[in-house]
C-alpha cells in the first residue's frame, strides 16, 4: 500500500488526484494540504507544519509559491515528493536540486505518458533536422492557468535544445521586436481561453514544408493518473532526481 499526502487537494488538479487514487487498489489519501482548507474525507491541513498523519509519499499539486515550506517538510520527514506544479523560477530550480540530494523527487512539467513520447520525438526530429528548420511551439490552456509559456512547452524546447549542435535562443516576445526572426531560435506562443486542459504543438518549419507534432489532452485525470503512478515507482528510491523517462523505463 502505499500512502500519499495531496498537497494542493482543494485545488483543481489536486481533486483530480484524490478522485482517481480511488481507481488504484494499492493508492491511499493519507491527508491533504492546502491553505484553503475545505472539507474533504480525509485529515486536512492548512500547512505542512500541522501535518499529524503517517504517509509515504507527496503529491504536489500546489503552488510555486509553496515550494520552500514544501521541501522544508520534505527534507524533514525524509519523504520523496512527486512534483507537478509547474512555473518555477531558477532559483527555485536549483533549490530543488539540492533537495534531491537528500530526497527522492519526481520531477515532470507533464505527467502524460503522450506528453512525453511526444517530447521523445521532438528530440529526434531536432537530431535529424538540425539547425536547418526554424522551431516554433505553441500551447493552449484554460483561462485560469497562470504561467507563461506553460511547464511543458518549455520541456519540449529543452528537449530540442539538447539534441541541437547549436543551442537556440528562446523567444517569448517577439510582437515587441520589429526585426526578423532569428535562425537560431525558438518561437513560443501561448494562449489561453475557456477550459481548455492543454494543447502543444512543435513546428518545424523548412524549405517548402512543414513538420508538426501535437498533443491534445481532454481531462485533467490523464495527469492525476501519470502522477499517482509516479508516486507508486518513486516509494523507496535513491535519492535524485526523477523523471517520467524512469518510470517508463521501469
Amino acid at each position: 500500500m502505499t500512502g500519499i499526502l495531496v498537497s494542493g487537494y482543494s485545488g483543481t488538479m489536486g481533486k483530480n488526484v484524490v478522485l482517481c487514487s480511488e481507481k488504484f487498489e494499492d493508492i491511499f489519501v493519507m491527508g491533504g494540504v492546502d491553505k484553503f482548507k475545505t472539507p474533504a474525507p480525509f485529515p486536512t491541513f492548512e500547512d505542512f507544519d500541522s501535518v499529524n498523519v503517517e504517509f509515504d509519499v507527496i503529491v504536489d499539486f500546489s503552488n510555486s509559491q509553496a515550494l520552500d515550506g514544501l521541501l522544508a517538510f520534505a527534507l524533514k520527514t525524509k519523504k520523496p515528493i512527486v512534483l507537478g506544479t509547474t512555473g518555477f523560477s531558477d532559483e527555485q530550480k536549483n533549490k530543488i536540486n539540492e533537495a534531491s540530494k537528500e530526497i527522492a523527487i519526481f520531477s515532470s512539467a507533464n505527467m502524460s505518458l503522450g506528453v512525453n513520447l511526444m517530447t521523445e520525438l521532438a528530440s529526434m526530429a531536432a537530431k535529424v533536422l538540425g539547425n536547418d528548420y526554424d522551431i516554433e511551439i505553441l500551447e493552449m490552456h484554460h483561462n485560469q492557468k497562470v504561467d507563461a509559456p506553460s511547464g511543458t512547452a518549455l520541456m519540449l524546447a529543452d528537449a530540442i535544445s539538447d539534441s541541437l549542435d547549436e543551442k537556440p535562443e528562446y523567444n517569448f516576445d517577439r510582437h515587441s521586436k520589429r526585426e526578423k526572426r532569428k535562425k537560431n531560435e525558438i518561437g513560443f506562443a501561448s494562449l489561453r481561453g475557456g477550459t481548455v486542459v492543454g494543447e502543444h504543438e512543435v513546428i518545424f518549419a523548412g524549405t517548402d514544408e512543414v513538420i508538426k507534432l501535437s498533443h491534445s489532452a481532454y481531462s485533467k485525470a490523464l495527469f492525476a493518473n501519470g502522477a499517482l503512478n509516479a508516486a507508486r515507482f518513486i516509494v523507496g528510491k535513491e535519492p535524485r532526481i526523477y523523471t517520467m523517462k524512469d518510470l517508463i523505463n521501469s
